[in-house]
Formats: structure tokens, sequence, C-alpha cells
């Protein structure tokens, strides 16, 4: 096994996730746990800003998204979600990709994602990209368009074997990332993340960053900046007091922190705000 499937709880991970169903290797489990996961864990770059590693171990990963029901960002997503798949069955692998969002230069590739195959087709699936990411499953192929619930994406394909995933804003298509299909290792992903959590040009170690997706609207949480963002375009936004802070990381996110834990991370953020 590569992804560590037989050590992982799937008790413990389904019932996270809600699920009561039954669970086999077919296209409607896959598509059932993706769109479970993302509703169920949030992205979160909370261990950063408390100034503590971010484990890629499976070990780890269960023990803060699954025990303790935090959330987690790209790697600790992905690597928990494809331990999951394969454990109930699926042929599963890991890819990379740079992320766009708007970027005016081109990236370092530091987003993973997950190529599944399900009855002789490939697909694109990713629980890790945060409230602009995919809800369920895309195929993995060039010119697919797919509605999910109010969102719409698309694979575009580009040159050398290039694809960028796009979701719809009222001006347009708008690229999320671009990747490949060479296949990556799990040590690649903790190179990655090494370099995600630690390095002092990475975006997570400089403020709070937390995301979720649903169906219908979009929700994130960067700086002390809330906002909620629908398909129509429209957006609501706000900046939240500290004295608030616990309630929407509860509220919007679904995350509870102790005691200690929002005590430094309100001296740490608000600090240097």
């Amino acid at each position: 096994m590569t992804w560590d499937g037989e050590e992982l709880d799937i008790d413990a991970y389904l019932g996270r996730l809600g699920h009561t169903g039954k669970t086999k290797p077919d296209l409607d489990t896959l598509r059932t746990l993706h769109r479970e996961h993302v509703a169920a864990i949030p992205f979160e770059n909370l261990e950063m800003m408390l100034g503590r590693p971010v484990p890629l171990d499976l070990p780890a990963l269960q023990d803060k998204l699954l025990r303790r029901r935090r959330g987690g960002y790209c790697y600790e997503q992905n690597l928990l979600f494809a331990a999951a798949l394969e454990r109930i069955g699926f042929d599963v692998t890991g890819l990379a990709a740079r992320v766009r969002v708007g970027a005016a230069s081109t990236r370092a590739v530091s987003h993973m994602l997950l190529k599944v195959e399900v009855d002789g087709e490939a697909w694109h699936c990713d629980t890790g990209f945060g409230a602009d990411g995919l809800l369920e499953p895309i195929p993995l192929r060039g010119g697919v368009e797919m509605q999910q619930g109010e969102w719409r994406f698309s694979l575009q394909e580009e040159n050398e074997g290039v694809l960028a995933l796009r979701t719809w804003r009222p001006d347009g298509w708008f690229d999320l990332y671009a990747y490949t299909q060479e296949r990556r290792l799990s040590v690649d992903y903790v190179v990655m993340n090494h370099y995600t959590s630690t390095h002092p040009r990475s975006s997570f170690i400089r403020r709070p960053v937390l995301q979720r997706a649903a169906p219908e609207i979009r929700r994130f949480l960067v700086g002390d900046q809330l906002t909620l963002m629908r398909p129509d375009g429209s957006v609501d936004e706000r900046s939240v007091p500290v004295g608030e802070l616990m309630e929407v990381l509860d509220r919007e996110f679904g995350i509870e922190l102790d005691a200690a834990d929002s005590a430094e991370l309100i001296r740490v953020h608000y600090a240097g705000a």
C-alpha cells in the first residue's frame, strides 16, 4: 500500500464525515466521500500560527483531523483522504500542482491533489484546496466542465500535458491551479510541506487562513477579514474583532480550540495585526 490505508481507523474517519452508507470502490462512493469530507473538515493553518510543526504521518493526521476534530491544509486533507480511499480499495495516485489564483508569475509546485481510477476512468480529486475547491471529483481530462452545487468548474488542457483547474466567476473563468500527471510520492509532500509551513515567504505562516466550501457559499477567514462569497459574485466582508474570533471559528468553520490555544492564537495574531 502507498498511503498506509491499512493503518487507518476507517470507522473513525467515516464517523467524522457523518457517513452512514456502505462503502466500496465505485464512483458513487468516491463522490459521496469527497463531498462529505469537504463539508466536514475545514481548511485551516492554525498549527503554524501556534508555532507548531505540521506532521504528515497517518497517526498524527488521525489525531488532529479525526480525534480532535480539527481541520488542515492540502497535504493533511488529501493524505487522509488517500488513506481512506486506499483502505476501501481504490487505486490512488498522488499529483502536485502550481497554484495560480491570480498570480502574476509562475509559482513553485506546492499543492497536493489526487488521481483516482474507477472502472478504467481517471478522476481528479482534491479535498484540500479550500473554499474555491471542488466539492466532488471531476473527470481527469481536458475540456470537461461540471456543475457542483451552485459552482461551475472546468479542466482546460494546455501545452505539454498541463491541465488547469478553473472555477467560474461572474467575470469569467478563474484559474485555481495547473498540474501534470507526474506521479508524486509521500516523501515529495514532506518536502513541499516543510517549505509551505516554515519558509519566511510562505503566506501560511503570516496570518490565520481558514476556508470552507459549500454548495451555495464559500467562506474565507484571512487574518481578521471574514468573507462570504456567493455564486452571483456578491460578497459580504467584515473585520472580526478579537472578542469574536473564537465564535467565528466555531460558527463558520466548525473549529473549537481549548482555552490555552485560544489565548495563544489571539496573542500571536492580534499582537502582530
